[in-house]
């Protein structure tokens, strides 16, 4: 390729947030067409780079120094207005969730329209016709009147690809995106990455993808840059850093992310600790979304929950938890019936059965102390005093490994690893029997993500908890837990003993998921695909 064909030239980019250092001494070359992958774990830079080929940076950052130079002209020279023009038309950004990125209350056609509309680039009706070729470049479905739904009533992954449509409505010459498929189940991930491809190579747009997930980005990526604590560990072809790892860090992110041992709960054999029969629930507008599901949890069990999105696994949860009301069927709790709802249980009910979220941001009251969020369980559940309380938080960060100091501090200062931690620090103050664990290990990198599922098991053999584990994620499920249930539309499909379920002969349904867990190399795609047609 020639010099022309460069769109963004990055050198030694240095973002500061006061006087630490997010971003150090970064330089990288981007040509049309081309995809580099930043790789690393939270933390590393990967968003702050990212964003900073924007013009932007977050409250609180500024770049302190290096060039971006777009086409020619140092974004960091430009003022504000002139970073503004930039953005949609010169770089445009896709999120990692797209139901946060969405306004609710506009359409998909304003939302997709209104970027090319407004920087003056085409007309309405235009800009219209656009985004219905680029539904159509999608898959989506009745491109023709896909846009005239509101976000709540598409799914994730239809939604994920109408946000990358938004980005390409003015033809940009970059797209930055964030961690795209990360929310998303094994299936669908497969149908967004092959969408998000044929739009880079069909419009010959580069793109920037972070992620910190190797085989997913061994699918897009020509180059792949990995980064840990802002600084380039290393920089190299795709097919050489996941086949040749030349630095110590990233060998230990390729062999954590092709890693097959089993960390295999054991039950103690007794009698069921949850049990499920026949539940039915259902929404105001989406009938039967769980439909007769039965299931049972024994103390010391890792029951794994796994499917695509839609397939009712977060509406188990909620229905078990009491959240959301069944509407037939019963739940038992050593041995004593639950209440549909949760106002109906009885406070050593409630505090028997806890729950871990998956984003520990939404799940954490930013304005609170460590002491504050994991303190409160204990007070409620056990209404022991003041000291007695922080006597009892320091415990639990010391079982958490995190230091002692962070009682006083808020989630904003911690990181996404120590903010999960506190999270699971705060469901086991109550002391529980059983904690649901929604998808707890997918907003975060790999290395952290084995370290969140090490803690489990060591609490798990230390305390005798039982946990109910919703994930999408096979891999963590063939390390975590002894027992899986498969579901699809809301029912049971497959369970019983994980080293069963995922043996042949599989189920139809769980035999798609296996075959869609990302592998590392880069033809794996293509041959999912092939096999799909």
């Amino acid at each position: 390729m020639s010099v022309s064909d460069i769109v963004l030239e990055v050198d030694r980019l240095r973002v500061a947030a006061g006087a630490a250092v997010l971003v150090d001494d970064v330089s990288f070359t981007l040509r049309r067409g081309a995809v580099i992958g930043l790789i690393g774990e939270s933390g590393a830079g990967k968003t702050t780079i990212g964003l900073a080929c924007l013009g932007y940076t977050r409250n609180g950052c500024a770049i302190a120094g290096g060039r971006i130079v777009f086409r020619g002209q140092d974004i960091l020279t430009l003022s504000a207005a002139g970073r503004r023009a930039l953005r949609g038309p010169g770089v445009a950004y896709i999120a990692q969730s797209a139901a946060a990125s969405f306004n609710p209350a506009m359409t998909l056609f304003e939302q997709v329209c209104e970027i090319p509309v407004r920087h003056g680039l085409m007309t309405a009706a235009a800009a219209r016709a656009v985004a219905v070729g680029l539904f159509r470049e999608l898959d989506l479905p009745d491109p023709e009147n896909f846009g005239r739904r509101y976000p709540h009533q598409v799914s994730g992954g239809q939604l994920q690809r109408a946000m990358a449509a938004m980005a390409m409505a003015a033809r940009p010459d970059i797209l930055v995106f964030d961690e795209p498929t990360t929310a998303l189940d094994v299936t669908t991930q497969v149908e967004v990455l092959a969408a998000f491809r044929k739009l880079i190579r069909e419009h010959r747009t580069a793109a920037i993808y972070i992620t910190h997930d190797l085989a997913v980005v061994a699918q897009i990526a020509d180059d792949i840059m990995v980064l840990r604590h802002g600084r380039m560990i290393e920089h190299g072809t795709a097919e050489q850093i996941l086949q040749a790892p030349r630095e110590d860090y990233t060998r230990r992110l390729v062999a954590e992310r092709v890693r097959g041992h089993s960390f295999v709960a054991r039950a103690d054999g007794g009698a069921a600790l949850l049990s499920v029969r026949d539940v039915v629930a259902s929404y105001a507008t989406l009938p039967r979304v769980i439909d007769g599901v039965s299931l049972e949890v024994r103390r010391g069990d890792t029951l794994a929950v796994v499917g695509e999105s839609g397939s009712g696994k977060s509406t188990l949860a909620r229905v078990i938890t009491g959240l959301l009301p069944r509407e037939a069927g019963e739940i038992r709790l050593g041995g004593e019936v639950l209440s549909a709802g949760l106002g109906g249980r009885t406070l050593e009910q409630k505090r028997r059965v806890q729950m871990i979220y998956q984003m520990p941001d939404v799940a954490l009251n930013p304005h609170q102390t460590v002491l504050d969020i994991i303190g409160r369980p204990i007070g409620f559940y056990f209404g022991r005093s003041r000291g007695e309380i922080r006597a009892r938080v320091l415990e639990l960060l010391r079982m958490m490994d995190l230091p002692e100091s962070f009682i006083d501090r808020t989630p904003g200062e911690l990181s996404g690893g120590q903010k999960q931690r506190v999270g699971i620090a705060r469901a086991l103050a109550a002391e529980p029997d059983l904690i649901v664990c929604d998808e707890v290990t997918s907003a975060l990198d790999q290395l952290v993500g084995e370290e969140i599922l090490l803690l489990l098991k060591r609490l798990q053999e230390e305390l005798g908890v039982a946990y109910l584990f919703i994930t999408h994620d096979l891999g963590v499920v063939k390390r975590i837990a002894n027992k899986v249930a498969v579901m699809l539309k809301g029912q049971i499909v497959a369970g019983g003993e994980t080293e069963t379920v995922f043996a042949p002969p599989f189920h139809s349904y769980t035999a798609l998921l296996l075959s869609s867990v990302p592998e590392m190399r880069g033809d794996w795609l293509d041959e999912v695909l092939a096999r799909r047609l």
